[in-house]
């Protein structure tokens, strides 16, 4: 199964440092294949330099795009990541 969507990041960091650390652990827990596409850059969603070479602010319109029997799942996970909404140890993310 694949699946795609467009987002927009709210995130208050955006895509950098700590966000792209847990972006790609949240990514490398499922067995699709994730790409992350900004413009006209598509990058491995599963590598943290590539999310980092997307230098994806807040508000920077993104793509996700997993292919694979978990995909919904994954897609669903990350979106609550760039939307503000995820969970940390230390307490929430906030946006």
């Amino acid at each position: 199964m694949i699946v795609e969507k467009k987002l927009i990041i709210k995130h208050k960091q955006g895509l950098h440092a700590r966000p792209a650390a847990i972006f790609v652990q949240i990514a490398n827990r499922f067995e699709c294949a994730i790409s992350v596409r900004k413009n006209n850059q598509e990058v491995n969603g599963k590598s943290i330099m590539g999310i980092l070479m997307l230098a994806a602010e807040k508000g920077s319109h993104i793509y996700i795009k997993a292919d694979g029997p978990d995909a919904k799942k994954a897609v669903e996970e990350l979106e609550k990541l760039l939307l503000g909404e995820m969970e940390e140890p230390e307490g929430k993310i906030k946006k």
